[in-house]
């Protein structure tokens, strides 16, 4: 494994274990990063396991080095980390744990390297390399994690009912290396999983959407939210979810699986951009479907204002997955109650006024609500595929052509709600509202001009209904 690194990451080691040997300790390399380079995959978080004392290891280590790294270090946890090289380095000794049934968190004493891999989830984590004087370079795999890497398979070291119960955040760390990776789940750890699902109760929710955005991120997430659904555990973690799978039938009109629609379009959303927040808009792009499904005799299954509901879930599913209540949240549910509009527009002689109100109720973010709409092309006729291509590159052109014209994006009207208060001398009030929207849409409908001058005279012209005057 070792001829996989680079010379710097060999020279770290290097230093590692001459610090080890100054202690009397052995020490080895163990879990991810040793399965990393054997596949082939890029890594720079290294742990380093010994047995002793990790902490005192550590700052061993940094004295080798000149200047010496600062060492963090975690006493109740008796870790410790260094940064040298471009390189994370952790430090632990190596450990013994006992699970209670009603925690994930173990009771921890002192071990040894065979304890320490006994304790981790899958077999190709528990790969380890020596760092010793006597054996250095040597793979120690008690588990044939070797083979599960070349088999692409992902399985516990010990008896999958007692891993997953142990610690059930391990379930959902098996399906996102299964997503990451693109491996297949062993039979057994699977039936594992599903024997097990409704232990992730005892996770913090954090922990949960942790492996959640690791999923997403991904390259290819629907592999991961598949198997959460078909696991039995995103019925636990993500109902909503749940609630948009199967497609149901009526008088022989049917409409498709909005569940696997919804993967389809994460897929295609991910191939485009690595922006969490944007596949998470992906992801809950239709979500307020199931609450707006209704068959409709002659015509079939509609969905009509499911962007709307769907807008108005996501605060709350966010809260629920502890999932930030920020400008993200907010750029998320501005994506699911747009989503629909560039689509509307390939369907109708399109006007300035509705470009121009696209543009408005967008902002900057226009180029990633048309990377959204364009990943929600999942027809598999190809014909059709090209011709919503080929409206959405009409859309674009003419957003180009009114933003260039008209420069309405995160535009504002020329009259503030401060300025009609001050001109009428009035409070705040539902009138202000109403005249800084009518002035607004006159201005995005093009009956007036976007100018202080048109819109001042529009204004007085609609305060006439108040019975408003200027005072000044």
């Amino acid at each position: 494994m070792l001829t996989n690194c680079t010379e710097k990451e060999r020279l770290i080691f290097k230093k590692i274990a001459r610090a080890a040997e100054l202690l009397s300790m052995d020490c080895y390399i163990i879990g991810g990063f040793v399965r990393d380079k054997l596949i082939g995959r890029k890594t720079s978080d290294a742990d380093i396991v010994c047995v002793g004392d990790g902490i005192a290891l550590a700052d061993k280590t940094a004295s080798q080095f000149s200047p010496a790294p600062k060492v963090a270090f975690f006493k109740n946890f008796g870790t410790a980390h260094i940064h040298i090289h471009g390189m994370d380095i952790e430090f632990v000794g190596a450990r013994k744990e006992s699970y209670r049934y009603h925690s994930r968190n173990p009771e921890v004493v002192p071990g040894t390297l065979a304890d320490d891999q006994n304790r981790r989830d899958f077999t190709i984590n528990t790969l380890a390399v020596s760092l010793n004087q006597d054996d250095y370079g040597r793979m120690i795999d008690p588990f044939d994690g070797t083979a599960d890497i070349k088999s692409r398979v992902i399985k516990t070291p010990l008896d999958p009912v007692q891993t997953f119960s142990d610690d059930p955040l391990r379930m959902m760390r098996a399906i996102r290396f299964a997503a990451q990776l693109q491996f297949t789940i062993d039979p057994d750890t699977w039936q594992g999983i599903m024997d097990n699902t409704e232990r992730i109760r005892i996770i913090s929710q954090e922990r949960i959407t942790d492996e959640l955005n690791k999923i997403l991120m991904s390259e290819k997430p629907s592999i991961g939210l598949d198997l959460l659904y078909k696991s039995g555990l995103m019925q636990r973690i993500f109902p909503q979810m749940v609630d948009l799978a199967g497609a149901e039938f009526k008088d022989g009109l049917g409409h498709k699986d909005n569940f696997y629609h919804t993967l389809q379009v994460v897929d295609n959303i991910s191939k485009h951009t690595d922006d969490l927040w944007l596949r998470w808009a992906a992801v809950l792009h239709d979500i307020g479907k199931p609450a707006t499904k209704k068959f409709e005799e002659g015509h079939g299954w509609t969905f009509h204002g499911h962007e709307v509901v769907g807008g108005r879930m996501v605060p709350k599913i966010f809260a629920r997955l502890r999932l930030p209540q920020d400008h993200k949240m907010r750029f998320v549910r501005k994506m699911v109650e747009l989503h629909l509009r560039p689509i509307s527009l390939t369907k109708e002689n399109i006007t300035d006024s509705a470009i121009r109100r696209l543009l408005f109720d967008a902002g900057d973010d226009m180029e990633a609500l048309m990377t959204l709409c364009k990943a929600d092309i999942t027809s598999k006729n190809r014909q059709k595929v090209k011709q919503y291509l080929d409206n959405f590159e009409m859309v674009q052109q003419r957003l180009v052509e009114v933003e260039e014209k008209d420069r309405i994006r995160n535009w504002q009207p020329p009259i503030t709600g401060e300025m009609i208060m001050d001109i009428f001398g009035i409070a705040p009030c539902k009138m202000v509202g109403d005249i800084k929207n009518a002035i607004k849409d006159a201005i995005l409908d093009g009956e007036i001009e976007n100018n202080y001058e048109a819109a001042y005279h529009y204004m007085l012209l609609k305060a006439e209904a108040f019975n408003l005057v200027p005072v000044k």
